[in-house]
């Protein structure tokens, strides 16, 4: 085999230099070329991947490991696939660590499962593992953080599943930079990846954030993995929300929604029930829509507040959809709406923390807005959705029957919806009302 070559990578940018310099030349950072080893080409006669057809795959090509947890499940597209690799990334203390050991229990009653943590020793692990009421003699511990060891082990045991905690503390002995640099970071990932798929093993990774609540490390390592996965908690709630951003297997944009617990984490059946306040919904300023998220629809309360502006420059603040939206929203209102609002100041808040970035919402939010401008509160049972136009037209939006049914089964009796979204055939338990304009689904709202 051939004499591995040196070269310098940068640990903030992962740029290389043939030779060393005190500043590095793609991101000017000082200080900051480590010298690493570039792997060798793979000498004649070495043993490579031969290439195969179709029929010679195993028959059992949609088979999925089952979790135990449906709401997880559904984030990863019906169960974890084997070969893939999932990384996790949330802030600390969000429960990384405790919905995998949970999900790890749970799947060591079928399959053989490896969790490999750098971070704890056993003995800690055990303590969780107590406190969270889990008893799995099947579940194989390992505290090591050397990803040679951790994926040697894997292969002696012959694991289905790993599971990496977290895959900032691992290191290659093949690289001299420390754990968690950018060069060990990237060289890990692609490691764990060329592993998962020669060995059909599946593979969950932890991942640290930064401040901006992105993956430490560089973009290209939630390219080189198969899903990657989310946890959005607000610290004033007992709700966790996981969020697919990508998903080879499945829908990107899917959301699992879970209640923090004494014993850990517990699936919520119901998402809809946790967004909705029905002791406000007849209030004024308060209605409710019906967000598509993932692969399901999901009510959401919308709440609007307009008070007299107490500076001569009103305040727009928008808290679950976008600011920018916010502002088209009113200029339409007083083009179309007759309702001028330059000097109040307008507040709009989905209920639950919970961020909505599809334009589903404009109708609801107009409406909101109106009727705490009015002092007039909609109807009780009232449900309203559609993306308004610059024109003050109410334009159609994606799965329009599949939402109304959904408010429907939720005990809602009326729905203002755009024209093109008013289903064909009667659906039974409420009345659907399709709308062209602002000013007529105004009419209709009050």
């Amino acid at each position: 085999m051939s004499k591995a070559k040196t070269a310098y990578v940068c640990t903030d940018c992962g740029a290389h230099s043939v030779k060393w310099a005190g500043q590095c030349p793609d991101c000017s950072a000082w200080n900051t070329l480590a010298q690493t080893q570039i792997a060798p080409k793979r000498a004649k006669g070495e043993a490579a991947s031969a290439p195969t057809n179709l029929e010679s795959l195993p028959d059992d090509l949609a088979r999925r490991h089952i979790t135990g947890f449906a709401e997880f499940d559904r984030v990863l597209g019906g169960g974890l696939v084997p070969g893939a690799v999932v990384l996790l990334g949330g802030d600390p203390g969000v429960g990384k660590s405790t919905l995998l050991q949970q999900v790890s229990a749970q799947l060591s009653t079928e399959s053989t499962v490896l969790y490999a943590t750098g971070e704890e020793s056993l003995r800690q692990f055990g303590q969780r593992s107590q406190r969270l009421g889990l008893a799995s003699a099947d579940l194989q511990l390992l505290a090591d953080t050397s990803l040679d060891n951790v994926l040697g082990q894997a292969l002696a045991s012959s694991a289905k599943i790993l599971v990496v905690d977290s895959i900032q503390t691992m290191a290659s002995a093949d690289l001299p930079s420390a754990p968690g640099s950018v060069v060990q970071l990237r060289e890990c990932v692609g490691r764990v990846v060329q592993f998962a798929k020669q060995k059909e093993v599946t593979v969950l990774l932890i991942g640290h954030v930064t401040k901006e609540g992105a993956i430490a490390g560089p973009r290209v390592v939630e390219h080189m993995v198969d899903t990657v996965l989310y946890f959005e908690s607000d610290p004033a709630s007992r709700y966790t929300l996981i969020r697919s951003v990508k998903n080879r297997f499945g829908a990107s944009g899917e959301m699992g929604v879970f209640a923090m617990t004494e014993t850990g984490f517990r699936q919520v059946s119901n998402p809809s029930a946790i967004f909705l306040s029905r002791e406000t919904v007849s209030e004024p300023g308060s209605v409710v829509s019906v967000a598509w998220e993932g692969s399901r629809p999901l009510l959401v309360e919308i709440q609007a507040l307009v008070a007299d502006g107490m500076t001569s420059h009103p305040k727009r603040l928008a808290t679950g959809i976008d600011q920018n939206r916010l502002a088209l929203l009113l200029a339409v209102l007083q083009r179309h709406g007759d309702i001028a609002l330059g000097t109040e100041d307008v507040f709009v808040n989905v209920v639950g923390g919970l961020r909505l970035s599809e334009t589903a919402v404009d109708l609801p939010a107009l409406i909101s807005i109106a009727s705490s401008f009015r002092d007039r509160p909609c109807g009780e049972r009232l449900v309203s959705f559609g993306e308004v136009g610059l024109a003050g037209e109410i334009r159609p939006i994606r799965f329009g029957e599949e939402r109304i049914i959904a408010a429907a089964k939720q005990g809602f009796t009326h729905a203002i919806v755009p024209h093109s979204n008013v289903p064909k055939k009667k659906i039974d338990g409420i009345r659907v009302t399709g709308v062209k304009r602002v000013s007529d689904a105004l009419d209709e709202a009050f």
